[in-house]
């Protein structure tokens, strides 16, 4: 064989050759399934806090990682088929939002490494064995534990110092919606205050409860964290306006569209803290041995535009106290 057709023929070969034998890093793929609808703002924000976080670990989308989102809102159904869409692509390593996304990525798939965020409670759900060592595929970000909900009735008393009694909005259908009451509930009489469970299954059941709680004096509503929150949202923030009751939200977005004053983690946050999860995993870390981390910032909201609607002076120290004051 002569040089020149040597030559060519290893320039060949080498083009041929697969990416990571020449040296330059395969793309890996990421599947995202997000809890919120395609465009919401709260949705935008995430997103952003992920593949921002991600670009600083110094992937590139486009060049050495791809990123499929899928979106879910609502019912167990609608995430199982986000979640059989974003497995059928085969990723790496996907990253499902709340409780029913895990679940239903869970009963697909035991192998494919899974990092979760916005879960409240991963041990209890039989997400991961424990805290510490979470086992199996899956490690994640978990919102608050269940103790967290007991702040929100505390915040309630604070504004409405007369408070007697609360509905506590929840999703009776989920064994979260059960404890998260139960918290609440545990507390209730050393606050002077008697609380009344509120099942979100419909908008009916949400109108007709409410309207009958607001027909006792000094009544207050919490609306704990869930799907069903997420879905019923505007109705439940316009049935407080309407009925003139104090509502404490779980979650900032809440007193942005206009409830009266949110106390929860900075669930946004939390996506972009999930990015360095994902990056150790693509690296070669198995997400059992990565401990569930808790949040670390948490977010105190107040909507004085609401506040003013229900002819409520918001105390002072409240007000000093918020991360935001929307006017």
């Amino acid at each position: 064989m002569q040089r020149r057709d040597f030559i060519a023929l290893l320039a060949g070969s080498l083009a041929e050759l697969p990416l990571a034998a020449k040296g330059q890093q395969p793309i890996r793929r990421v599947g995202v399934l997000i809890n919120r609808a395609a465009g919401d703002p709260e949705e935008v924000a995430r997103v952003d806090a992920f593949s921002q976080a991600m670009a600083g670990l110094g992937w590139v989308v486009g060049g050495n990682l791809q990123i499929e989102y899928r979106y879910a809102v609502g019912t167990a159904e609608a995430f199982r088929k986000a979640a059989v869409e974003l497995i059928d692509l085969k990723p790496d390593i996907l990253l499902a939002s709340g409780a029913l996304g895990v679940a239903a990525v869970q009963k697909i798939t035991r192998s494919i490494p899974v990092v979760f965020a916005s879960v409240a409670d991963p041990v209890g759900a039989g997400i991961v064995e424990s805290l510490a060592k979470p086992g199996g595929n899956i490690t994640g970000f978990m919102v608050s534990e269940y103790s967290f909900n007991t702040k929100l009735l505390e915040l309630l008393k604070q504004i409405l110092p007369n408070l007697t009694r609360a509905a506590i909005l929840r999703n009776s259908e989920n064994p979260t919606g059960t404890v998260q009451f139960g918290a609440i509930q545990a507390v209730a009489p050393s606050l002077g205050v008697e609380v009344v469970p509120v099942n979100m299954r419909d908008a009916g059941e949400i109108e007709r409860t409410v309207a009958a709680v607001a027909q006792s004096p000094n009544c207050g509503l919490i609306v704990t964290g869930s799907a069903s929150a997420t879905i019923h949202l505007d109705l439940i923030i316009s049935l407080a306006a309407q009925y003139k009751l104090p509502a404490v939200y779980p979650y900032r977005y809440s007193a942005v569209r206009g409830g009266l004053i949110s106390y929860g983690p900075d669930l946004t946050d939390q996506y972009g803290r999930a990015a360095a999860y994902v990056d150790r995993i693509l690296k070669g870390e198995k997400p059992g041995d990565l401990p569930v981390q808790a949040p670390t910032k948490y977010l105190l909201v107040v909507n004085l535009r609401t506040a003013k609607a229900l002819g409520l002076r918001m105390p002072s120290t409240l007000l000093a106290r918020a991360d935001e004051v929307i006017e």
